[in-house]
């Protein structure tokens, strides 16, 4: 695994692909789902590890995520409502360097502080490309390939359209399978736009 960010070429067609994706993805959900407003948001983010030690990733992690709203979250009037109606997320995070690649996805609830001022708590599962067990070279050993993922984000309405984010998220399987539980854990900001 080490050695595979070595050429910058690789790293940034990867970017562009993730990009690329998300963003022909968002074009042909809008277009499809244009009278019934299924596709709720899209954002890009970075991120850095907070993790220490020897399972430390280094470097910076650039993610996308598209938000689904099947449930109409946005129409919810009480907290019980809110609880039975979560958006849908999918996403993906590069790791460059020693970083560990992932495809993610969940449930996320948003809880309004004030008109601008919102929280937002994910759960949700991950799959990554990271050492499962003592490999050689940096990194996190992780012990299985799929792993459960919580997030968290205090976010701030710019605009009816736009926000800002401060995000962490965590992924690990919870000694639920045999072998290490270095997890994932990263902090960072996040812009997003709602459709």
């Amino acid at each position: 695994m080490t050695g595979r960010f070595k050429q910058p070429n690789r790293f940034a067609s990867r970017i562009l692909f993730l990009s690329a994706s998300l963003l022909l993805s968002a074009s042909s959900i809008g277009s499809a789902v244009a009278a019934e407003t299924i596709f709720d948001e899209l954002r890009f983010g970075a991120g850095a590890s907070l993790s220490n030690g020897n399972s430390r990733e280094s470097g910076i992690f650039p993610s996308a995520t598209i938000f689904f709203d099947p449930l109409s979250s946005g129409t919810a009037v009480t907290w019980q409502q809110s609880i039975l109606e979560p958006r849908i997320y999918l996403g993906a995070s590069i790791g460059p360097g020693d970083g560990v690649d992932q495809v993610y996805g969940g449930f996320s609830w948003t809880a309004d502080i004030t008109s601008r001022l919102f929280i937002e708590l994910g759960l949700g599962g991950t799959v990554h490309n990271g050492k499962l067990d003592g490999g050689n070279g940096r990194g996190p050993d992780l012990g299985c390939r799929l792993l459960f993922r919580e997030q968290v984000a205090l976010g701030y309405r710019v605009t009816d359209n736009w926000q800002i984010l401060a995000t962490a998220d965590h992924s690990s399987h919870a000694n639920l399978c045999d072998g290490p539980n270095d997890g994932l854990s990263h902090a960072g900001l996040a812009i997003g736009y709602k459709f």
